[in-house]
């Protein structure tokens, strides 16, 4: 089983958990009681940090996939395209064909 190792928070997060505290705290609070609330504030913090890093990792994957399936339909498309204009230009061609060989009897028989 894998330990998770608790992270140090980051200086600037205790800086700013602690001036949010001090901004909020009341005349005759004690000053444990004010590193309480800034360790309040602090885990708030970091839980809302892990969570936008949560959410722009959904948004990425997202998107990666998103891209990866407007190329798969992007290059599936073309093949059909493909396909499909061969199919019409195979089924002109005997007529063509067609065409010449009857004008070239028809002159066959004149010139004779």
């Amino acid at each position: 089983m894998v330990k998770k190792v608790a992270q140090k928070p980051s200086q600037k997060t205790v800086d700013e958990a602690t001036q949010i505290a001090r901004a909020t705290q009341k005349p005759g609070q004690d000053k444990e009681q004010t590193k309480l609330i800034a360790k309040g504030i602090q885990n708030g913090i970091e839980l809302y940090k892990k969570q936008q890093k949560a959410k722009a990792r959904a948004a990425s994957k997202a998107k990666k996939q998103s891209i990866k399936q407007k190329n798969n339909e992007e290059n599936a498309l073309p093949l059909e395209d493909i396909v499909n204009g061969n199919r019409a230009a195979s089924n002109s061609l005997p007529w063509i064909l067609l065409v010449i060989s009857w004008l070239f009897f028809g002159a066959y028989i004149v010139l004779m």
